[in-house]
């Protein structure tokens, strides 16, 4: 078989904009979201356009129960998982501290930080046990800088990068590289309609700027991914040409298009 990458969230943003890029380049793709019928019509575009394989997983990565379930549920010959794509996440509400909706606090956390957990636990002995792989996590700016009413969204960004090192400290002597990609803005996503609970106004932050691509960060991913196997790229921090920092961003207008 050719090579095998597992991708959370692949049914849209960077997930999706992933399974593309690794499609194109001859990987076999295992596909993992909630959204059963975006998981089924990926499935279907990626192989007929690409001529590779991919597998299906319908599952929460909030329920350690649904990942190890569905892992367990793999033919053996797709066990055998090259690399692991961390990118399921997601934020929720934008207030300050003494307003926040703690629903909004346990879902981030157990997506983001118990999600990653679950699914690195789940397929980290296969690594160890084949003696290589390479996971990649999916940080962000967030995880690197605090912003006003980021709170939360921000705690568990930062919880990604401290387990990115840490993974990398306990993998390291079983051949395995550990990596993180941390973007900025990003637009091609539903980040922001997320965030904002599908308030399509609210979620209009990019009219005026020009921010990365889905698309951008996938290939940053496969450049990552891609290294010779003496070479692991720790982190790449990336945001668009108008960000400066996660509240520096020169809104001029789209002058890039």
């Amino acid at each position: 078989m050719n090579k095998i990458v597992l991708i959370t969230g692949s049914t849209s943003g960077i997930g999706k904009a992933s399974a593309y890029e690794f499609a194109s380049k001859g990987y076999n793709i295992i596909l993992c979201g909630r959204r059963i019928t975006r998981l089924k019509a990926l499935k279907s575009a990626l192989e007929s356009t690409y001529n590779i394989m991919t597998y299906v997983l319908n599952f929460d990565v909030q329920s350690e129960t649904e990942v190890s379930e569905s892992f367990d549920s793999l033919p053996d010959h797709w066990k055998a998982i090259d690399i692991l794509i961390n990118n399921a996440g997601l934020a929720l509400g934008f207030d300050d501290f003494h307003e926040a909706d703690i629903d909004h606090w346990n879902t981030m956390i157990d997506t983001n930080v118990k999600g990653l957990l679950y699914m690195t636990r789940a397929i980290s002995p296969i690594m160890v046990a084949q003696q290589s792989g390479h996971i990649i996590n999916v940080c962000s700016t967030a995880g690197h800088e605090v912003y006003p009413k980021g709170n939360v969204y921000c705690a568990t960004k930062h919880a990604v990068d401290a387990l990115t090192k840490a993974m990398r400290i306990d993998l390291h002597k079983h051949g395995i590289r550990v990596s993180q990609v941390s973007p900025g803005h990003v637009e091609e996503t539903e980040f922001a309609k997320v965030r904002f609970e599908g308030n399509e106004q609210k979620a209009k932050i990019y009219e005026d700027f020009n921010p990365l691509k889905s698309s951008d960060v996938a290939e940053i991913i496969y450049f990552i991914a891609s290294r010779p196997s003496h070479v692991n790229i720790q982190d790449v921090l990336a945001m668009g040409t108008q960000q400066a920092g996660s509240t520096i961003v020169n809104r001029i207008g789209r002058i890039h298009d």
